[in-house]
């Protein structure tokens, strides 16, 4: 039996080689991991299986050159070592397969043997391979080792190989593996026993070759390649590094743009091609009351009204599609709550990152706010417009009235005085005063008719009314007044107030067709703020009936004037808008609230005040028998109101001179006989009333005013013009002048 040597240099090159390849094997079977798809982790898995099998092969083929035997060279036969390397590329390839579609203990374990086994067969081959004048005989012990430390090296391997991650593990998981796979090698040189035979029996299948030179060529061919390897798994770390930080920092951009625009105070909404939601804003959840994961995914025409979901599928939608947008149009959309709002929706069409789809990009803007903002505005234009007509209508019928009545009583006292000429006459009377309470109403809806402000005791003279009240409405409607505060007192007109309560009451008691009750509350606020004016104490006075309520149409309609939900001939339609207009001249408010088959309340505001001070009976004005007949200029650009003003004073014994207008007017002023009053109009054309009262005052100071108007507010006349409301008859004309005279300082 012969003993060889080896060369330590190239067992060293083995090891290295074995420990090269372990590393380069499982540095290539991480990028399984982390291949894009599975044609590029088969691609890994088939170099991991071919750095490990051909890097063990080389190992084996350079440890078994740095075997030498004396005096003997050894030679290869081709198809041998040939069939080694194959079977341990095979091996080695199909163990990684198995253990890369699972990592569970059967399959390691199952591979590792095949492996193990393999690398055993590779060995043995090998060594057959090896052409010497010797004959090979193992020992069994060291060829169990052998095998025993293939498999175990095999099973260690595949577990490495698709579990390690870091680079410095794998480093020292690749020196133990290189160790390993040398002392499988060794093991089984170990267990070959070498008995020299006649030289006859050596037969060269295969030319010599030097066996360190073919060591150091077969290892620098396999650390070449294996060097390869891992530069390419090196570059294709790099490319994936860098690959991940674009996609985390795409993911990063994409999460603040999503959150930027599920942020943004916009109402914004993306839809794919078919019209469904794929995204909305934060703010389009809010204004439509719906949580995000309730909308995705449902079509926007859902969230639309019948009529707008049919436009904008018919029309809005296929222009859209053609054209690519943008385009606006308006829509009514329903809120989770079933409240309708009104909102322009503007869209384009914009192409996806791969340019071959394509999504709906929009936006919402609400114009419920300034939808009702425009009606209102409408509707108080409207108001305005009706209460400048109305009151000119009232001026002008308040003139017509003048005549009337002023005729009326000129023709009482001058025809015969018989029942059936008296009753024409009281009647023709009676007619014109209920036009002059008609014209009232009209110009307290217009907000110009005369007040006389003064503090009252609300609460009382509702009491003072009961009466009143309770026979306008009959017995039948149940009546009862309350006051919730101590100081009821307001400043109000109180004639204009009894008028308004009176209107209120029976306007409860006709809506109540089947019966029911009305109550009448005084309360007291002592800090409301009202629309136009700061927080200050209010007088509350709430009518409330039990009957039929007003639906929202009738209560958006309820104070303009003429309107009634009345038959023809029961109602003129003026009764709420002279309260409206009423309690708004007072510095106050008029404030309807109903519902439909429970009731209304009709409350008016007034400005609160402190109780009067009582200051005695006024002084009765001095009788016109005491003074005796006055010189009086009459001015008035109506003729027939002229005449009539004219034939009234002249019934009353005075000197009268008419003028037609301001100018005409100063002009008699200048004149060398004074005048002791002077009775304008106020509205006439070229110069008002007041502004003639002023230049008469500035020309004759001692001289008495009286201005005529069937306007009760007249802010800028002069302190000493007196007001005398139109219509008028002989008598208020009368007291006019005497309470005229004793307030003029030159008597």
């Amino acid at each position: 039996m012969l003993n060889g040597t080896h060369d330590n240099a190239l067992v060293i090159l083995s090891i290295i080689v074995a420990t090269v390849a372990s590393y380069t094997a499982l540095d290539l079977a991480a990028r399984t991991h982390a291949a894009t798809n599975r044609t590029w982790s088969r691609v890994w898995l088939s170099a991991a299986s071919i750095a490990m099998g051909g890097g063990i092969w080389s190992m084996h083929f350079v440890a078994m050159l740095a075997h030498t035997m004396p005096g003997m060279d050894a030679s290869y036969d081709p198809g041998l070592t040939l069939l080694s390397f194959a079977l341990a590329v095979g091996v080695t390839g199909l163990a990684f397969a198995i253990v890369s579609r699972s990592s569970a203990i059967l399959p390691l374990l199952a591979s590792g043997l095949l492996m193990g086994l393999g690398i055993v067969g590779m060995h043995y081959t090998g060594m057959a391979a090896m052409r010497m004048p010797v004959r090979i005989s193992y020992d069994a012990a060291w060829v169990i080792l052998s095998i025993a430390t293939a498999i175990v090296a095999a099973i260690a391997a595949l577990w490495l190989a698709f579990r390690m991650r870091s680079g410095r593990f794998r480093i020292g998981a690749a020196i133990i593996m290189g160790f390993a796979i040398s002392g499988m090698h060794y093991s089984g040189m170990a267990a070959a026993q070498f008995i020299s035979v006649p030289e006859t029996d050596h037969i060269h299948h295969a030319t010599d070759v030097g066996q360190t030179n073919l060591a150091l060529i077969v290892s620098a061919i396999t650390l070449f390649i294996l060097f390869l390897a891992i530069l390419a798994s090196m570059f294709d770390r790099r490319f994936a590094d860098l690959a991940e930080r674009e996609a985390a920092a795409l993911r990063r951009s994409e999460e603040l743009f999503r959150t930027l625009y599920r942020r943004t105070p916009l109402p914004l909404h993306a839809l794919d091609i078919d019209g469904r939601i794929q995204d909305v804003s934060d703010a389009w959840t809010d204004l439509l009351g719906y949580r995000r994961e309730e909308v995705i995914g449902r079509p926007l025409v859902s969230f639309m009204s019948e009529s707008s979901a049919a436009r904008r599928l018919s029309t809005d939608w296929p222009e859209l599609m053609a054209t690519g947008g943008p385009i606006a149009r308006e829509y009514e959309m329903r809120t989770q709550a079933g409240q309708i709002l009104s909102v322009v929706s503007t869209s384009r069409v914009a192409p996806e990152l791969d340019s071959q789809s394509y999504r709906v990009i929009g936006g919402l803007i609400d114009l419920t706010g300034r939808r009702e903002a425009e009606k209102a505005l409408v509707q108080a234009q409207k108001m305005e417009a009706i209460g400048q007509l109305t009151g000119g209508v009232a001026h002008d019928f308040n003139n017509l009235l003048a005549v009337i009545l002023g005729n009326l009583e000129l023709l009482r006292k001058h025809v015969p005085a018989d029942e059936r000429t008296e009753r024409l006459v009281s009647n023709a009377h009676e007619a014109a005063r209920r036009g002059a309470s008609l014209t009232q109403r009209m110009l307290s809806f217009a907000r110009k008719q005369d007040m006389r402000l003064e503090v009252v005791d609300t609460f009382a003279l509702i009491e003072g009314m009961m009466d009143l009240l309770k026979g306008s409405i009959g017995p039948q409607t149940p009546l009862q007044a309350m006051a919730r505060t101590d100081q009821p007192h307001a400043l109000v007109d109180p004639h204009q107030l009894e008028l308004a309560i009176l209107n209120l009451v029976v306007n409860a008691r006709d809506a109540m067709p089947g019966g029911g009750s009305i109550s009448i509350t005084v309360s007291r606020n002592e800090d409301l703020t009202l629309e136009g004016q700061g927080a200050k104490p209010f007088v509350v006075i709430d009518v409330t009936d039990t009957g039929t309520g007003m639906d929202e149409e009738t209560m958006a309609r309820a104070r303009e004037p003429f309107f009634t939900t009345k038959g023809v001939g029961k109602g003129t339609g003026l009764g709420l808008s002279m309260v409206h207009g009423f309690a708004e001249q007072s510095g106050g408010q008029f404030v309807l609230s109903s519902r439909v088959g429970v009731g209304t309340s009709a409350s008016i505001y007034l400005p609160a005040s402190r109780p009067a001070v009582s200051e005695g009976p006024l002084a009765k004005p001095a009788a016109l028998h005491d003074e005796g007949a006055l010189r009086i200029l009459a001015v008035d650009d109506d003729a027939l109101v002229l005449m009539s003003t004219v034939d009234m004073l002249t019934e009353l014994g005075h000197d009268v001179t008419s003028a037609s207008n301001g100018k005409e007017a100063l002009s008699l002023l200048e004149s060398d006989a004074p005048f002791d009053i002077l009775i304008t109009d106020q509205a006439m054309p070229g110069m008002t009333g007041v502004e003639l009262s002023r230049q008469a005052l500035a020309n004759v100071p001692e001289l008495c005013v009286i201005i005529a108007t069937g306007y009760g507010e007249l802010s800028d006349s002069p302190e000493r013009a007196a007001l005398l409301t139109k219509p008028f008859d002989e008598a208020r004309l009368s007291q006019a002048i005497a309470a005229c005279r004793q307030a003029d300082p030159a008597d």
